[in-house]
């Protein structure tokens, strides 16, 4: 059972102990992340588990599976050394992931290697070995004809480099990348699904240290005692879920100028509420409000800086389904992305003071859930 906060209500505080996962691997010793038997730990997403099987030590993707169809790894990882093998035979496509996130796709919301066997000359953002569909590899070394294929993949951020069979042909800065620099820095590896009978094996990874250093606004009942809630919103703590229905907002007691900010956000159709920065301790104080509304029609649809800024294009979302809500915040600096999708960039932020956070329900029967909220100064 989830409890339930109203606004003007006082609740005791919760002392909760969260226990963290010990990491699997230490920073640095090569593991293996597949045992060559079964596929333990790892997790068909978005497709059927018939989606990716085993056979002779090898991952197969089954040809009756297809896109959004992938296979996920059993933990997250921020920086790494990941290297393995691809088997490519004849026409073959398909993809490796990294900082794939809980929800939302892949491709757009962290990072996709691209896997496809033709030798293109010159390079094409979608060659293997492009960080599909945005930047090309510096050269093709791909061996297509019944043949196994070596790839290494190490990012430590912003540094990211990419081997193929040997030769070094991805050095990025992503700091100095206008579209890779909003991608979430840690997330889970994946194996896409395309329908191509590709295999994979030998799939070993080291840790390297991380570098993020985010505070969690709400990842459980016990930070309730990080906000105050207002008005006459009802806010039910479910787990790691904070659901909300009702007119009303939570309000952070800490205060925010430059930061980064990510929720995952679920809301019923038609739905209608937003998270607010820049905010006072009382929600009439002055704020910026980024909207939670999936109406494409509306003014201010989902993802709109409102008021000053309509989200373009309308962002890639479902009623009812989770989707990846990412917000940047700069000086006079607002990017808003959702689902991986850039639907604003501007600089129209004139009160560039610190000020509180704002999660908002507006709408009684309409309700809105949010979970997994963090933010880190800039």
């Amino acid at each position: 059972m989830g409890s339930t906060v109203n606004s003007g209500q006082k609740t005791r505080r919760q002392f909760i102990v969260l226990a963290t996962a010990p990491f699997a691997s230490i920073y640095g010793q090569e593991r293996q992340l597949f045992d060559g038997k079964t596929l333990s730990g790892w997790t068909v997403e978005q497709g059927p588990q018939t989606a990716f099987h085993v056979n002779d030590g090898a991952i197969h993707v089954h040809p009756g599976s297809n896109f959004p169809a992938w296979l996920r790894s059993p933990e997250i990882y921020e920086n790494f050394d990941w290297s393995g093998e691809v088997f490519l035979k004849d026409w073959a496509n398909g993809g490796l992931y990294f900082c794939a996130p809980q929800h939302g796709p892949p491709t757009e919301c962290g990072f996709k290697l691209n896997i496809f066997h033709k030798v293109d000359q010159p390079p094409l953002k979608e060659s293997v070995g492009s960080i599909f569909p945005v930047v090309a590899p510096s050269s093709v070394h791909v061996k297509g004809k019944g043949e196994w294929n070596q790839f290494r993949i190490r990012l430590d951020w912003p540094s990211l480099k990419v081997w193929w069979n040997g030769e070094l042909i991805q050095d990025l800065n992503l700091d100095q990348h206008e579209e890779l620099r909003y991608r979430l820095r840690r997330g889970y590896l994946g194996i896409e699904s395309l329908s191509y009978p590709l295999r994979y094996r030998n799939l070993k990874i080291s840790r390297l240290p991380g570098k993020e250093a985010w505070e969690t606004l709400y990842g459980g009942p016990g930070d309730m005692e990080k906000w105050i809630a207002t008005e006459k919103a009802s806010w039910e703590t479910l787990g790691e879920v904070l659901r909300a229905d009702g007119l009303g907002y939570l309000i952070s007691k800490q205060r925010y100028q430059d930061f980064a900010f990510e929720c995952y956000v679920r809301a019923s159709k038609f739905s209608n509420g937003g998270i607010l920065f820049r905010g006072g301790n009382d929600a009439r104080e002055p704020r910026y409000e980024i909207q939670v509304h999936d109406v494409e029609g509306a003014v201010y649809p989902t993802g709109s800086l409102y008021g000053l800024e309509r989200a373009k294009p309308y962002p890639r979302i479902h009623p009812e389904e989770w989707f990846l809500f990412q917000l940047y915040v700069q000086g006079k600096k607002c990017v808003v992305r959702i689902n991986g999708q850039t639907v604003v960039n501007c600089e129209k932020l004139d009160r560039t003071t610190p000020g509180t956070i704002l999660v908002q329900a507006h709408q009684k029967g309409s309700w809105i859930e949010y979970k997994g909220l963090r933010i880190h100064k800039l």
